[in-house]
C-alpha cells in the first residue's frame, strides 16, 4: 500500500475503526471525510443477497431522488418529428432521430441518457455495439422507451436514475454530491434502499440487504447499519 496523503490521514481519523454507521451519521460524516478541491459525487454500494445469474433474481429499476443527483445530465431525444417540440421544451439538450443515430455509428455518446419512442426502436437496435458497453441503450423497464417522451425527459432532469445489480451481487449509484447538506444525502439514500427493498424477489432466501456502504468520489466507504435506514 502507497504512502498515505495528508487528507487520506484527516479522513481516516475521523473515522472509527470497525463502526457501523447509522444512515444519518454517515450523511454527515462522508461531507466531513472528503478533501477534493471538486464537488465530489456521493456514491452507494448495496450488496444483495441475490443471484444474478438466475431471471428470477435480477433486481433493475430505476428511482427518483427527492433531491435529484446534483449532476448535469446530458439527454438525448430520438423521435419522430411531432414530439420534438415537445422534447425540447421539456429540457431535452439533443433531439433529433437519423442525423444523431449517424453521429452514434460514428462514435459520438458524449450523453448520458438516451430517451426513444416504441415506434423507434427498431432504428435503433443496430446501436446495441455502441451503445450497450456504455450503458446507454434505452430500455422501457427504465423508463426510457415511452411515447411520453416530455415526461421522461423532465423526470431524469429532476433526478431520476436507473439501477442494475452487478454480476457479484452489487448495485451501485451516485445519489447526490457532498455540496448537498446531510438531510438531503439521507433522504436520498434512504429513497434508494427503500425501493431496493420493494423490489425483493420472491425466489431471494436469507438476508437481502446484506450490506450498505457510502462513499463520496475519493474517500474511504462508510459501513452503514441496514436497520438504520428503516428507522429514519
Amino acid at each position: 500500500m502507497g504512502k498515505l496523503t495528508k487528507n487520506q490521514k484527516l479522513a481516516l481519523d475521523k473515522i472509527e475503526a470497525g463502526k457501523i454507521y447509522s444512515l444519518k451519521e454517515a450523511s454527515a460524516l462522508v461531507k466531513e471525510i472528503t478533501f477534493t478541491k471538486f464537488d465530489s459525487s456521493v456514491d452507494i454500494d448495496v450488496r444483495l443477497g441475490v443471484d444474478p445469474r438466475k431471471a428470477n433474481q435480477m433486481v433493475r429499476g430505476v428511482v427518483s431522488l427527492p433531491h435529484g443527483t446534483g449532476k448535469q445530465v446530458r439527454v438525448l431525444v430520438l423521435c419522430t418529428p411531432d414530439a420534438e417540440a415537445d422534447a425540447k421544451a421539456a429540457g431535452a439538450d439533443y433531439v433529433g432521430l437519423d442525423e444523431y443515430i449517424e453521429k452514434i455509428k460514428g462514435g459520438w455518446t458524449d450523453i448520458d441518457v438516451i430517451i426513444t419512442m416504441p415506434a423507434i426502436m427498431g432504428k435503433i437496435g443496430a446501436l446495441g455495439r455502441v451503445l450497450g458497453p456504455r450503458g446507454l441503450m434505452p430500455n422501457p423497464k427504465s423508463g426510457t422507451v415511452t411515447n411520453d417522451v416530455a415526461k421522461a425527459v423532465k423526470e431524469v432532469k429532476q433526478g431520476k436514475i436507473d439501477f442494475k445489480v452487478d454480476k457479484n451481487g452489487i448495485v451501485h449509484a451516485s445519489i447526490g454530491k457532498v455540496s448537498f447538506a446531510a438531510d438531503q444525502i439521507c433522504d436520498n439514500a434512504k429513497e434508494f434502499v427503500s425501493t431496493l427493498i420493494k423490489m425483493k424477489p420472491a425466489a431471494s432466501k436469507g438476508t437481502y440487504i446484506k450490506s450498505i456502504f457510502l462513499s463520496s468520489t475519493m474517500s474511504p466507504g462508510l459501513k452503514i447499519e441496514p436497520k438504520s435506514v428503516e428507522e429514519i
